[in-house]
């Protein structure tokens, strides 16, 4: 069975319904940020590994604990991260600084609350450790370069593989689907953490991957006989449709595997699930309605300045006396 095989939307047609509700996504994420630093301070809820904050880590010499119960613990969902570290029974607990508060006073806080729900002999605190701001500031520039990084890399490699306005397009999809997914992130208060920054890479290079699979029928499409002749909207079209049985496909499956994840993995990767489904799909949603109406439209602008030089060229010189 194959799904949309026989496929006829147009989908240039509807691009300006594409970019008003584009726009209406990027305004909403937008909004949600600037509400934030008026009410926050912060663009976005950064976790303890950019804010700083304390690490304490944990072990259980009893029966083998659960980084649920651990968690449980601790105040359930209000709980700091907790991640197992080292051997089975080991846990690492990142909790947040407090004003006034030290770091062997958040470490008593920690085994009185574990106290309460474990036994006193059970487990022991073996190490508690200051993660300083200037470690936090550290990471956000290390994070936005990474990004940054990503993309300028993407521009010129498309820009090789195919030609400088589809590495051009793929950017600007590509950069939609950044702006939404921080946006969604600030308007729901999401965890920004090291994980998040996985989560961004990873939507970035499954948007792209989609985007150079519509890309390169396009090419191809461009390259049969007879198709410089065509209308380009006509031929885009077709190519967006040949491909859509498999992003469709591609995006089912990997959305199956992240609402498992979102629904039985756990409070400790739900952010990151989010962020996840939120990135695939509008990845998907751009390389579609975004990535391809925008390169049809830098093609024309391209192939029209192209023209005009051209005419400037052949033009000639005035007659001097």
């Amino acid at each position: 069975m194959r799904l949309f095989a026989n496929a006829h939307y147009h989908v240039i047609e509807s691009r300006k319904k594409a970019y008003i509700f584009s726009a209406t996504m990027i305004a909403i994420g937008l909004t949600g940020i600037v509400v934030n630093i008026v009410t926050t301070g912060s663009w976005l809820n950064y976790g303890v590994d950019f804010t700083g904050g304390s690490l304490v880590q944990v072990r259980f010499t009893g029966p083998s604990v659960d980084a649920a119960d651990v968690r449980s613990a601790l105040g359930g969902a209000e709980a700091p991260p907790i991640t197992r570290f080292g051997e089975e029974n080991e846990f690492v607990i990142r909790a947040p600084l407090t004003e006034g508060a030290s770091i062997n006073e958040i470490a008593a806080q920690i085994q009185t609350e574990l106290s309460k729900a474990f036994d006193p002999g059970s487990f022991e605190i073996v190490r508690q450790e200051l993660v300083g701001a200037k470690v936090g500031g550290e990471l956000q520039r290390k994070a936005a370069l990474a990004v940054l990084f990503s993309m300028v890399v993407t521009l010129v490699y498309l820009a090789i593989r195919f030609e400088f306005t589809f590495g051009l397009a793929a950017t600007l999809a590509t950069a939609h689907d950044i702006l939404i997914t921080l946006g969604f992130m600030a308007v729901m208060r999401l965890s920004w953490d090291l994980p998040s920054v996985a989560a961004i890479l990873t939507v970035v290079g499954y948007s792209l991957n989609d985007t150079i699979i519509v890309f390169d029928r396009i090419r191809e499409n461009l390259h049969k006989k007879g198709a410089r002749k065509r209308d380009r909207t006509e031929l885009i079209n077709e190519s967006i449709n040949e491909t859509l049985p498999r992003t469709i496909l591609t995006v089912s499956t990997v959305l199956a595997t992240l609402v498992a994840l979102l629904l039985f993995g756990g409070a400790v990767i739900r952010d990151f699930t989010m962020v996840l489904i939120l990135g695939v799909v509008f990845g998907t949603y751009s390389s579609i309605f975004v990535a391809s109406p925008a390169l049809l439209e830098i093609q024309k602008r391209w192939e029209a300045r192209n023209a005009e030089k051209e005419r400037k060229k052949s033009r000639p010189e005035p007659a001097t006396v």
